[in-house]
């Protein structure tokens, strides 16, 4: 093996070390009882999620996270879906990866790591909005997701978080989209006096080309985010129980992996981690509110370039 060849390799078994150190493997749970109430994935298929219990102090404490995939918007988007994990729980792998927000470490998740921590699956294609009975005829989809987002909820409910003392919503890109749309469903469905919080990471627009085939949608969303999203969260600033952390990143979805939710050179607005940011603002320790410099003057983001064929409809 010459020199070259052998550096590789040894920073490939580090790194495997690493990640080994800093994740584990959580096997996949089937709503079976959901079938019968018509909460069922595009092709028909139970619901599914990933659940590490809890422990000690936070044994009553639960984090439902709700996984990304974007939207299907036609029959045939919808219907491409029925063969991949964003369309059926048949397609899903059986175990996931822990860790970011899901580390049941402290040293990588200090507010949230014995709490009961779930992954719910998505597999709907429209952010759990969906109620529609009747079964399409002519590609055989389902459009269930509002169903499946009640049918998970009561499954979780059965199994301790009845006794909900804390309770946060989360969830990524389409999943981030889920937790705004449902974090007043979501309360209303857990125990009366249950502290219930609802975050979104990465939040939900479309780069796409527009109906002449130009693309104007990277230079228009930055309008609308300086003209109307900026102006929008600055009326937050007054307000105790609300919060946000927008860091100017080229980066989708950071409270997923270790090393942008908290790591010794993860991502920082005012020296302060996306973790951190987030318990003080659970707890009630300190509100956090900041926007960072325009991208690419962040020297702590952690950049990366996506390939459509690993991430398909992030």
């Amino acid at each position: 093996m010459n020199g070259e060849l052998h550096k590789w390799v040894q920073i490939l078994v580090c790194m495997l070390i690493l990640l080994k150190a800093e994740s584990f493997f959580v096997d996949i749970t089937y709503v079976q009882s959901a079938v019968a109430k018509g909460a069922v994935c595009l092709d028909g298929s139970p619901p599914a999620y990933h659940f590490d219990k809890g422990s000690g102090a936070g044994i009553n404490n639960w984090l439902v996270h709700i996984e990304g995939g974007g939207w299907c918007n036609n029959k045939t988007t919808c219907f491409a879906r029925k063969s991949t994990r964003l369309g059926s729980s048949k397609q899903m792998a059986k175990q996931v990866v822990f860790s970011g927000i899901f580390s049941n470490k402290p040293k990588f998740n200090p507010d949230f790591y014995d709490w009961n921590r779930i992954k719910v699956r998505y597999c709907d294609g429209a952010s759990f909005t969906g109620d529609v009975e009747e079964v399409d005829p002519t590609t055989k989809l389902y459009y269930r997701g509002a169903r499946i987002f009640v049918a998970i909820i009561e499954d979780l409910l059965a199994k301790g978080m009845k006794n909900a003392q804390n309770a946060i919503l989360s969830g990524c890109s389409a999943g981030g989209l889920t937790s705004i749309l449902h974090c007043d469903n979501f309360k209303s469905l857990l125990p009366l006096g249950t502290k219930v919080k609802c975050f979104a990471d990465a939040g939900f627009f479309i780069n796409a080309k527009d109906v002449s085939g130009a693309s104007h949608i990277e230079g228009f969303y930055n309008d609308v985010v300086t003209t109307h999203f900026i102006n929008a969260i600055s009326g937050l600033a007054l307000s105790t129980s609300k919060g946000y952390f927008i860091n100017s990143c080229y980066a989708h979805c950071q409270t997923e992996t270790q090393e942008t939710w908290l790591r010794g050179d993860s991502p920082v607005l005012d020296n302060k981690s996306i973790a951190k940011a987030v318990g003080d603002w659970y707890y009630d320790r300190s509100p956090f509110k900041k926007i960072d410099c325009p991208y690419p003057c962040d020297k702590t983001c952690h950049n990366r370039v996506f390939d459509n064929n690993e991430h398909p409809l992030i």
